[in-house]
């Protein structure tokens, strides 16, 4: 059965950290694609996030060295509010014969009881967890305490061996602010893409 992993994230701008990991996910849960699906323009407010177009051009630039690595719009076309069930139902329609996983952060599954539809979400696909240093399950709130028991006993949740880094979208955006450089922080031709839109300034 093909294995099909799912990265969601701002990616504003995407950096080294988020290639490592995916690369990560892929090699420890021998994953045949990642899909990238960055998010879309917020529906309702302003919340200074770079266009989707520049972070999809972006995205497409920085993962075209990986034969295992593919982008999708999927989230930046539809329309409204998108949430992650919705997403992933799509995916589902879409590859009914595929093992499906959403690849996230330890922040991120902390917050999963706050999702919309989270209950039914988790029965769709498995949940892969990679954490920062300090991150741990125990932080877990109480909503989550009953799906994560069951999760790690039938093995629907994985947590990954390898670190998330420290590199953050935030620290490259105040470096281009500042005139710094970005020298392994993000991919070359990302760099180059940032410079000839003036992004970040």
């Amino acid at each position: 059965m093909k294995k099909l992993g799912l990265f969601g994230g701002t990616f504003d701008p995407i950096h080294n950290g988020h290639l490592h990991i995916a690369r990560a996910f892929a090699d420890e849960l021998g994953l045949d694609t990642v899909i990238f699906l960055p998010a879309g323009d917020p529906y309702h407010k302003n919340t200074g996030r770079t266009l989707a177009k520049h972070r999809l051009a972006m995205t497409e630039l920085a993962v075209a060295d990986d034969e295992r690595f593919a982008v999708s719009d999927c989230d930046i076309v539809r329309e409204g509010a998108t949430y992650t069930f919705d997403t992933i139902q799509i995916f589902r329609q879409q590859f009914p014969q595929t093992k499906l996983y959403w690849l996230m952060g330890m922040d991120s599954l902390l917050q999963l009881h706050t999702w919309s539809r989270w209950q039914s979400l988790v029965k769709m696909v498995d949940i892969a967890v990679a954490a920062r240093e300090g991150e741990q399950l125990n932080h877990a709130s109480k909503a989550l305490h009953q799906w994560l028991g069951q999760a790690l006993q039938d093995g629907s949740l994985h947590l990954l061996q390898a670190p998330l880094s420290n590199i953050s979208s935030t620290e490259i955006r105040e470096k281009v602010r500042a005139g710094a450089g970005l020298e392994g922080l993000v991919d070359r031709r990302v760099e180059r893409y940032i410079e000839q839109h003036g992004l970040y300034r």
